[in-house]
């Protein structure tokens, strides 16, 4: 390898250095996660208090039913 060659190396390896880092630094702020970017989104919306009720619905429709509890028949004398 001649040295012009690594030299040329070399400067394009700190000119993308140098951009990676400048990319990094500008993205040190974190970052809104996806379900704060589309909160209040659906607001005062008619049809996703309708999903939201179904789906409630649904959820309660899954759960156990209690169980009805039996009568206890009373023995002679008991009160």
């Amino acid at each position: 390898m001649s040295a012009q060659t690594l030299e040329q190396r070399l400067a394009a390896l700190e000119a993308e250095v140098a951009k990676i880092k400048a990319t990094v630094e500008t993205q040190q702020e974190p970052k809104k996660p996806w379900w704060e970017k589309i909160a209040g989104t659906f607001k005062d919306d008619p049809h996703y208090e309708e999903a939201m009720r179904l789906g409630r619905k649904y959820r309660e429709s899954l759960r156990p039913k209690p169980k009805a509890k039996k009568k206890r028949k009373r023995k002679n004398g008991d009160s």
